[in-house]
């Protein structure tokens, strides 16, 4: 799974449920990429090394956190250009979107990425098998079927 992920936004503490997941499913073939942004509100704007200190300080992550890259805009890193071309919009980001302009925020629209901690599941073949809001939780049933049903393939 491939998260963007970010140190000072008010979905950081996902990361907690997100090496929760990472412990349970690790021995199963399963791992999380998380690749911290600054896109939104400046919401992680550390080194590489700081934020992998803050990772594990504050929520004992064990999953790779990689370096820094731009998940939207003109220098979006090409993976987010893939995962977002391979399925363009993640049920629940228009809720997120209103939440954003309620807070006079112009939010990005579909396909870019709407917010830090949305999630793509990699499928063992490689391609993309689904697309989570940022809303949705590590526990979410929905998310958690789809990776229980890619990791028995």
């Amino acid at each position: 799974m491939v998260v963007n992920v970010a140190s000072k936004c008010g979905l950081t503490p996902q990361y907690k449920g997100l090496q929760q997941m990472y412990a349970d499913k690790h021995d199963q073939g399963f791992t999380i990429l998380g690749f911290p942004a600054n896109n939104f509100g400046g919401q992680d704007p550390g080194t590489d090394d700081e934020i992998a200190d803050f990772c594990g300080t504050n929520y004992s992550v064990a999953f790779p956190v990689l370096s820094k890259i731009s998940v939207v805009g003109g220098d979006q890193h090409p993976l987010y250009s893939a995962l977002t071309a391979a399925i363009p919009t993640a049920d629940g980001n228009e809720a997120r979107r209103e939440r954003l302009r309620g807070l006079n925020m112009t939010p990005n629209e579909d396909p870019d990425v709407v917010w830090n901690f949305e999630r793509f599941v990699i499928a063992k073949d490689g391609t993309v098998a689904g697309r989570f809001a940022p809303a949705v939780t590590p526990d979410d049933p929905v998310l958690l079927a789809l990776i229980d049903a890619e990791l028995a393939k």
